[in-house]
């Protein structure tokens, strides 16, 4: 398995965490529902990273897979970030993208309920791809802030 930016961002601090790799589907329609059912994982577990702009400054966004992102919640005109300005921001592909190890470090939001789990899944840096740590790691090596953005 590839070593990704997003792995090495969760090695360099330190924190704990397990891989979950499964065979993503070219043309699946949800990136993050493809991998709950291929993983069997909770769906209130999994997050999708989104990237935003807000203020016309990107950020990202972290929501539970079967959740809509509450863009309001974000501020006054928040909108989804175009595929392209996304991936060239992160480093990433689109269904790959990971709210840890990004090419330039975005402002990062997580939905309050990531903290209702011991642990959580986001993208690891690649389609098929899932790393699994606490929430409570996700925030402070993401520096995000916490709060209700989903939907």
């Amino acid at each position: 398995m590839a070593r990704t930016p997003a792995i090495a961002a969760a090695e360099r601090a330190g924190i704990e965490f397990a891989l979950h790799e499964y065979e993503h589907e070219p043309g699946a329609d949800s990136y993050g529902l493809e991998a709950v059912g291929k993983l069997g994982v909770d769906p209130a577990r999994l997050f999708k990273t989104l990237v935003v702009a807000v203020a016309g400054r990107l950020a990202v966004a972290c929501v539970p897979a079967e959740s809509q992102l509450d863009l309001k919640a974000l501020g006054k005109g928040a909108a989804l970030a175009e595929k392209a300005h996304a991936e060239r921001a992160t480093g990433y592909v689109s269904g790959g993208i990971s709210p840890l190890g990004q090419r330039r470090t975005l402002p990062t939001h997580v939905d309050s309920s990531a903290l209702d789990h011991e642990t959580v899944f986001v993208s690891a840096g690649r389609r098929g791809l899932q790393i699994e740590l606490d929430p409570r790691d996700l925030v402070r090596v993401t520096a995000a802030e916490v709060h209700e953005i989903a939907s």
